[in-house]
């Protein structure tokens, strides 16, 4: 097989790629494509593997084995292609402090091989479409964290890239940011541009990604829509909150006996949840249960009554997706509350 793929294949293709630091194997053999124009939500815990993957798709890193290609090259054969059609946002900020908002993204464009004329006009539109063309002329290290992350996104669309990879690009931001964010990323692809999204908010990949990998100890655990992902766990979950740490056992045992698996808790939050078949029916009978112990505590019962602060059923989310998957929620959290980052 040659270096460089029919450009009417998939953006970005990924085959067995294995990288190992050490004793550790960050990837273990995976495989992932990502169709033109489309959005693909990569997810998992912290230490899955997620960062090394995107290294090695933006040419930072070689694999140990296994092939990539990005637009059309191969990312260890042809990594000048490659830099040419892709834009990359990293975790932190890439800005120079001590040039100007304006500087900092004419300096990127020049690089491009852009005319003076061109990168002035690229920088100048670049700042308008970021809410920064007011601080364009103040040095960059003045900025805020949210606005040097808006800024380090700009630099990432200087050339309009074939492919963008914003890894966990909205941290940082405040809602607003999050927001323009989100809109100028569907602008990208309504343009024809593919982004690979790697991202800590569920939401944010439920939103944005027309697909999602999940990825735990190196290897792609799951693949699909976020709707396909919801489809395997399940209907409706029943959710609830408790108003005495002391209660949160009572009404575990109370979700296991009328859910669908193992009830989730956050013992922190008192808030527990649990995958039921029928909903409204199940929502009833665990507020039956809890009104039927009496008022002193009866060792015939599984104690005294549980007060119930806020009681839903809802659609499973991504975040019940990624701890079914992982046993972590996206925050690092494990079922009970425990912090596991």
């Amino acid at each position: 097989m040659s270096a460089s793929q029919n450009s009417a294949g998939p953006a970005v293709r990924a085959e067995g790629l294995v990288k190992t630091f050490g004793t550790t194997r960050a990837l273990d053999g995976v495989d992932l494509e990502i169709p033109t124009g489309t959005v693909l939500g990569l997810l998992g815990p912290n230490g899955a593997g997620k960062t090394t993957m995107v290294r090695i798709l933006t040419t930072l890193l070689r694999p140990d084995s296994g092939r990539a290609w990005v637009a059309g090259h191969d990312v260890t054969a042809e990594p000048d292609a490659v830099r040419r059609r892709i834009g990359l946002s990293g975790q932190y900020a890439a800005v120079d402090g001590n040039l100007t908002g304006y500087e900092n993204l004419y300096l990127v464009a020049r690089l491009y091989g852009m005319s003076r004329r061109g990168a002035s006009a690229r920088a100048r539109a670049l700042l308008q479409r970021f809410r920064l063309a007011e601080d364009g002329a103040r040095p960059a290290k003045e900025y805020s964290g949210g606005m040097q992350r808006r800024l380090d996104l700009a630099g990432a669309l200087i050339a309009e890239p074939a492919v963008v990879v914003l890894d966990e690009p909205t941290t940082g931001l405040d809602p607003r940011g999050r927001q323009d964010t989100w809109d100028v990323i569907g602008e990208l692809v309504a343009d024809g541009a593919t982004v690979l999204l790697t991202t800590q908010y569920l939401e944010e990949a439920d939103r944005l990604a027309d697909t999602i990998a999940v990825i735990d100890g190196g290897r792609v655990i799951a693949h699909g829509s976020p709707d396909e992902l919801k489809a395997q766990i399940g209907g409706e979950r029943l959710e609830l909150v408790v108003a005495e740490a002391d209660q949160v056992a009572t009404a575990r045992t109370v979700l296991a006996q009328i859910g669908v698996g193992e009830p989730t808790v956050n013992q922190q939050l008192r808030r527990l949840s649990v995958a039921v078949d029928v909903g409204p029916k199940a929502l009833l009978e665990v507020l039956r249960r809890f009104e039927s112990y009496g008022p002193e505590p009866d060792p015939a019962t599984l104690g005294r009554p549980v007060e119930v602060l806020d009681i839903a059923l809802r659609r499973p989310t991504l975040d019940d997706v990624f701890l079914s998957l992982t046993g972590h929620r996206a925050d690092g959290e494990n079922a009970d509350g425990e912090d596991t980052t």
